[in-house]
């Protein structure tokens, strides 16, 4: 059988009826279920997301789950972090072992995919590609589609978080949504409306055809309609992605990074111990460490998860706008907690929650640039990157240090440079960061020249 791409760093993703076949699934979750009796567990809580094919790959994973012995319930369509959340409460007395959310998370309308989380522990790495050898030596097992015990989780969900955050009513600021007809809208509308905000919502109702515009906060394309909303409504905006995993915050003309959140969020906790991932801007670990610590990471929302727990920090960010709370939380990421958090911060200190920021050194950044190669030539090009970097030209930036913990952060002497493999999708990823324009343009056009000599 030909190799597939299908096995990445975090989860499994691929093309619908291309890569995740029928008969691929059905395999796929007899896998997990033999996996997760290895471990102890016996029950699996399945999600989907808004994709129009989620519910036919839901029937062929639980086929293959069911058919490996563990007993898989249907948790209905429902964002991922509800899926994460089906671990942490109970159902008249059953607790799941594991969940699988069926999503395509921000990708194209025609993927879909896996996030596995196992005994409360993400499934990733080196866990999918013992998982992927496996696969290839399995013959499809036997399997049947059957009805599955429905779990209602989104209902525990939103009674949740209304009474963790009942303290928010009376907030009176405009709350602007954009949910990008993902899956956040059917869980963050409820919620406001039972603390009685006051809140607009764009394309809360979910379609997997995404027909207003594609689901990735991270975009500033995406972001265009919930910016005109904001401008005529005033307050604050919210942007989703698509599995309501990520958040995007706008005030006025600004869309808020992950960590710059990071900052803001850290000044209301004591000793705060805060993750970021390689591709943060420096003013967050240097602000970050004069009240606290500040710990490094490899991107990934699976890293983040595990980092967190290890160390015990308070909160995690990604720039892209996963944010991981532990603080008063179970440790996920989970867009719908992240802005009730931001709600909570703006009750307490208005719309002014956002000043420690204009205090930061100002710095020069681009935004993450993704550099199209393929799925054989990314870590061959970072191999040959780090080759070059030992012997750099003699006009290249003077390297200060040289961190490698998830691809190469090189720090010059007025700023940084980041060059690393997506590890789900064939880029190379790119981010820049300097005390003056020219230096953070210098520091680009010497890496990049680089990458393409190599």
């Amino acid at each position: 059988m030909e190799k597939l791409a299908i096995f990445r760093e975090y989860d499994i993703r691929g093309i619908y009826n291309q890569d995740l076949t029928q008969k691929n699934v059905i395999k796929i979750g007899f896998l997990l279920g033999e996996e997760l009796k290895k471990r102890g567990g016996k029950t699996l809580g399945v999600g989907y997301d808004a994709r129009v094919h989620s519910p036919i790959i839901f029937d062929w994973l639980c086929s293959g789950i069911n058919a490996s012995g563990i007993t898989a319930y249907n948790l209905g369509q429902i964002p991922t972090p509800v899926g994460y959340f089906s671990l942490y409460t109970s159902f008249e007395g059953l607790s799941l072992d594991g969940n699988v959310m069926i999503t395509g998370s921000h990708n194209p309308p025609e993927y879909n995919g896996f996030k596995i989380t196992l005994l409360k522990q993400p499934f990733f790495g080196e866990d999918i590609y013992k998982l992927e050898q496996d696969f290839y030596q399995l013959q499809t097992p036997k399997a049947k589609i059957q009805a599955l015990q429905k779990l209602n989780v989104l209902e525990k969900y939103i009674d949740f978080l209304t009474q963790e955050f009942k303290h928010l009513k009376g907030l009176e600021i405009p709350i602007n949504l954009d949910c990008g007809n993902g899956i956040a809208g059917i869980g963050i509308a409820e919620i406001l409306k039972r603390l009685e905000l006051n809140f607009t919502g764009l394309y809360l109702d979910p379609n997997g055809t995404f027909p207003n515009h594609h689901p990735d906060p991270s975009e500033e394309k995406n972001l265009k309609d919930l910016k005109n909303l904001v401008t005529k409504k005033g307050g604050i905006g919210f942007a989703f992605d698509g599995d309501g995993d990520r958040l995007a915050l706008i005030k006025g003309e600004k869309v808020y990074k992950g960590d710059e959140l990071a900052i803001i969020f850290a000044q209301k906790i004591p000793n705060p111990i805060i993750i970021g991932e390689v591709k943060c801007s420096s003013n967050m670990f240097e602000s970050i460490n004069k009240i606290g610590k500040a710990i490094m990471s490899k991107t990934g929302h699976s890293n983040l998860k595990v980092k967190l727990k290890e160390t015990g920090a308070h909160l995690a960010f990604e720039v892209s706008g996963h944010i991981f709370f532990n603080d008063r939380y179970f440790g996920f990421d989970d867009a719908t907690y992240a802005a009730l958090r931001i709600l909570e911060l703006i009750k307490e200190d208005g719309l002014e929650f956002d000043k420690i920021l204009q205090t930061l050194p100002k710095l020069y950044s681009t935004d993450e640039m993704k550099l199209q190669t393929t799925e054989e030539k990314k870590f061959q090009i970072m191999q040959e990157l780090k080759e070059s970097l030992k012997n750099p030209p003699k006009d290249f930036p003077e390297i200060v240090e040289i961190i490698d913990i998830d691809g190469l952060r090189m720090i010059f002497k007025e700023g940084w440079g980041l060059i690393r493999a997506s590890n789900t999708t064939p880029m190379l990823v790119t981010r820049f960061e300097a005390k003056t324009k020219a230096a953070k343009d210098a520091y680009q056009n010497a890496l990049l020249s680089l990458i393409k000599k190599d």
